[in-house]
């Protein structure tokens, strides 16, 4: 089976010499990378949160990029038979393909080499948000992120449409990790909040990255997909896209972002900021928030309990408190000179930007002691779910517990008691894999 797309989006004008390097790209050795996130979009709606399922089962799958005089074409051998109907592939699958070449051929030859400075990189994360139209300059503040896990009950997953709902009966947009679970339902139920009101605007935002695309291809209602380079590249564009932010039911990668937002927050540049963060689920998920926030205050203290709150099993709630707060983070970014649709003036230090690589001997390696500024600790504990997200889901990290076993972390025995408490409680309740999934831990905690 062979295919052919013409280009869409930013792709559909393209010079000679945007042509050339695009083809260039495509032979070197960022074609791997390329393919397996073309062959992810491909498979939207999947079951699966092994990457090798997919790879392993579409191993004929190929792609080309065909050079024209007017721009290029892209042909898929062999491709996925449900990318398509009746021998058409889906338009959100195609506009998403091409989302693909823009992020991982296009934009990322810009930035060859590894960024250093804060400013280069949250430029590199503005770039490809302006570049991908992510950034509305004409708009008001209206995006609400959504945090959440993968894999949750159907109790949890029915609340976060009802949420989504609510936020599309105000007329706020969702902006998500893209995949199934917490990432899908807040986008389906928005959909229907956003028909009863007639809205013909609406955004479904997803931002992803390379290495957790395939372990969650975006899901059918996203409508704009943006692949940053990587995981902390990928959080700065939530926050700094965020008017607002809601933390649903997850596991270890819903405490990375949690870790990673706290951290930025108790930065003392970042006293001021006004960005609401709501935590919230139904009253089954009540002990989940407990055991997290128990974490929280052990560990950052409750000085991060502050920067924000939870509201159990209340829907509408969530949606009049962060509709009543668009108005407060207007007002404040007005009196910063920000703009109101990429946060400049939030403070990210350089230990949440540079990214981590979960090797074995940097898992062991990380400083998980208490004596130590807040700030520094949460970068140290994002690192550290970051790590078990991979030997999770990412292709990288399954291949590497596999073959050299799990994770050893180790640090000050009350931190990682209280860690192994809660990563436990994740297992127990399902979250660490999909449902009907036997979990492996791919860490052990020692004190």
């Amino acid at each position: 089976m062979l295919i052919q797309l013409n280009p869409t989006g930013v792709l559909d004008l393209l010079s000679q010499l945007e042509v050339d390097l695009l083809e260039q790209s495509s032979a070197s050795e960022r074609y791997k990378l390329f393919r397996n996130c073309v062959l992810a979009v491909l498979n939207v709606g999947s079951h699966t949160d092994e990457s090798s399922d997919i790879y392993d089962k579409y191993k004929d799958f190929d792609i080309r990029l065909v050079s024209r005089e007017r721009g290029i074409k892209i042909e898929l051998e062999n491709p996925p038979e449900t990318a398509f109907v009746d021998g058409e592939i889906i338009t959100g699958i195609h506009e998403h393909i091409f989302s693909v070449i823009r992020d991982i051929l296009f934009i990322c030859q810009k930035y060859e080499k590894d960024l250093k400075e804060q400013k280069a990189i949250t430029h590199m994360v503005f770039d490809m948000l302006r570049n991908a139209g992510a950034l509305r300059v004409n708009s008001e503040p209206s995006m609400v992120v959504c945090w959440g896990g993968h894999s949750i009950n159907e109790v949890e997953y029915k609340y976060t449409k009802q949420v989504g709902y609510e936020l599309g009966l105000r007329g706020l947009n969702i902006c998500t990790g893209c995949g199934p679970g917490a990432m899908k339902g807040p986008m389906k139920g928005a959909t229907i909040g956003h028909a009863k009101q007639r809205n013909t605007n609406n955004r479904y935002l997803g931002l992803t990255e390379p290495s957790i695309i395939a372990a969650e291809p975006p899901n059918p209602i996203v409508n704009e997909l943006v692949i940053l380079p990587d995981i902390e590249k990928r959080l700065e564009a939530f926050i700094r896209t965020a008017h607002a932010i809601i933390i649903f039911p997850g596991g270890a990668g819903t405490a990375e972002e949690l870790l990673y937002l706290l951290g930025i927050l108790l930065h003392p540049d970042n006293t001021k900021q006004c960005l609401p963060v709501i935590l919230t689920g139904p009253k089954e998920s009540e002990a989940y928030f407990k055991e997290l926030c128990e974490f929280v205050e052990m560990t950052l203290g409750k000085e991060a309990l502050d920067k924000f709150e939870v509201i159990i099993d209340n829907p509408e709630l969530v949606g009049q408190k962060l509709r009543s707060a668009m108005a407060n983070v207007r007002d404040y970014r007005k009196s910063e000179g920000d703009a109101y649709y990429f946060n400049w003036t939030l403070k990210i230090d350089n230990d949440f930007q540079q990214p981590f690589a979960p090797t074995h001997e940097n898992m062991a390696s990380l400083d998980l002691h208490l004596d130590q500024p807040k700030q520094l600790l949460a970068a140290n504990l994002r690192r550290a779910f970051s790590g078990i997200v991979a030997g999770n889901v990412k292709d990288e990290g399954v291949k590497a517990i596999k073959q050299n076993g799990p994770y050893i972390l180790s640090g000050e025995p009350a931190l990682m008691e209280n860690m192994d408490t809660l990563l436990q409680a994740f297992v127990d309740q399902g979250r660490m894999k999909l449902p009907g999934s036997k979990y492996i831990p791919c860490y052990k905690i020692k004190a």
